[in-house]
């Protein structure tokens, strides 16, 4: 063997113990997010199956609605710059946009390193792609095998090492990583292969899921909702398979999650309710969320809804912006242990308390209260249509924060995800 041979093999074993550790670190913390039950019990293996499921992609687009957390948190382009947000980043949509609305400084922070490399990758490519039509079609169609020449000219030599090794990776020596953006990215990760096996579930039955996007009117989505999707909820297959908490787990719902959003329902009428409103409660043409459902990707043209990352408009803000975010593979508790009290503005918890024991929820609070400014802002969302704060957060943390019920069921009913039961807003105190 060559020295070159040689010493390419030493670094490439390297990388390897590197991500192997990165992957032991993250499932150690999921493992405390997630486990509540002994390893040999029923409950106790399924929630081993989504820690190990949980450590790769995900979420190539995150299901929350960043038009309703940019309204409720309030961010306008008026606000100061020194407005602090920190942010769970998941798949890095919502942190994005919020950078777009308001000159703030966002923190994202994600226990899977993959979100973490998905995120910076996008930075990257908003910091030095040479155009908005480069940006986009990086990021908003991740179809073409022009991005993984821009990605070698633009992007690669700008990402931190971790995040290059990541996306140059070869899993089990096949493509690169990266390659996902030149074979649809959106098809991939555990969402994005969730949806596909809906979508051959429901060809399985006769209806091809695409169909409902050639509905003109909001009147014809009705129709093709009550004659075509409610009754695939009447298949015994599909009952069965809704009943297991195991076959969620595509849609980022882990165990304890599957019994809040179930509520003692089954989960089919559940699951029938929630795609009614995303298949019915809005036009088509709004809901970029209904198009990442039922064509897994968004609407072609010019005009058509995307997040307001990938608008043409925001581009530029996005831009001036980017290099500012601060992404970090950590536990959102953790990170606030070491801020200073008194100094963040806007706390953005996706739907990760539902995830939560009581301990870890007071912990949460009590470190959010103490690092939060006057009139600081919570959003967070759950399963269940309640919040579940009441009763199980001590009344003293709970009694300095103001929650809005009224605003909360208007963004609730805003949010064109359609995936919650509930959006809920929480202001602190004077």
């Amino acid at each position: 063997m060559s020295d070159t041979t040689a010493e390419a093999t030493s670094e490439t074993l390297a990388e390897d113990a590197a991500v192997a550790g990165g992957r032991r670190d993250v499932r150690r913390r999921l493992s405390a997010a997630v486990h509540r039950h002994k390893a040999v019990s029923r409950e106790g293996l399924t929630e081993r199956l989504f820690t190990w499921l949980f450590t790769g992609l995900v979420y190539p687009q995150i299901w929350e609605d960043p038009d309703v957390d940019i309204a409720a948190m309030d961010l306008h382009a008026d606000m100061s710059a020194d407005t602090r947000i920190v942010t769970i980043a998941s798949g890095g949509c919502n942190a994005l946009s919020y950078m777009t609305a308001a000159p703030v400084r966002v923190t994202a922070l994600d226990l899977n390193p993959t979100h973490v490399a998905l995120v910076k990758l996008k930075l990257a490519g908003a910091a030095h792609l040479p155009s908005y039509e480069h940006f986009f079609r990086f990021f908003g169609r991740g179809d073409r095998r022009e991005n993984i020449a821009d990605y070698e000219r633009f992007i690669r030599p700008q990402l931190d090492e971790k995040s290059r090794t990541y996306w140059d990776k070869r899993p089990a020596g096949f493509r690169r990583r990266i390659s996902l953006f030149a074979r649809g990215f959106f098809r991939h990760g555990l969402l994005g292969h969730f949806i596909g096996i809906a979508h051959i579930a429901a060809r399985a039955y006769g209806v091809r899921l695409r169909g409902i996007l050639e509905a003109p009117t909001m009147e014809s989505q009705r129709r093709f909702f009550d004659e075509k999707l409610a009754p695939l909820f009447e298949k015994p297959t599909i009952a069965w398979l809704t009943g297991k908490p195991s076959t969620l787990y595509g849609l980022g719902i882990p165990p304890a999650q599957y019994e809040a959003l179930s509520g003692g329902r089954e989960m089919r009428l559940v699951l029938r309710e929630r795609l009614e409103r995303l298949a019915c409660g809005f036009p088509l043409s709004e809901n970029y969320f209904a198009w990442q459902a039922f064509a897994r990707s968004y609407a072609p043209g010019e005009d058509a809804a995307v997040p307001p990352y990938l608008k043409r408009e925001n581009f530029a803000a996005l831009q001036a912006r980017a290099k500012s975010m601060q992404v970090l593979n950590a536990s959102f508790t953790d990170h606030l242990r070491e801020c200073a009290d008194a100094s963040l503005d806007r706390f953005v918890l996706l739907d990760a308390q539902d995830w939560m024991t009581d301990a870890q929820l007071n912990d949460l609070w009590s470190q959010m209260t103490r690092t939060a400014r006057p009139g600081a802002r919570v959003i967070f969302r759950t399963a269940a249509e309640p919040t579940l704060l009441p009763g199980r957060v001590d009344d003293a943390i709970l009694a300095q924060w103001d929650y809005r019920a009224e605003e909360s069921l208007a963004f609730t009913a805003r949010d064109r995800s359609s995936i919650y039961g509930g959006f809920h807003l929480y202001i602190l105190k004077d």
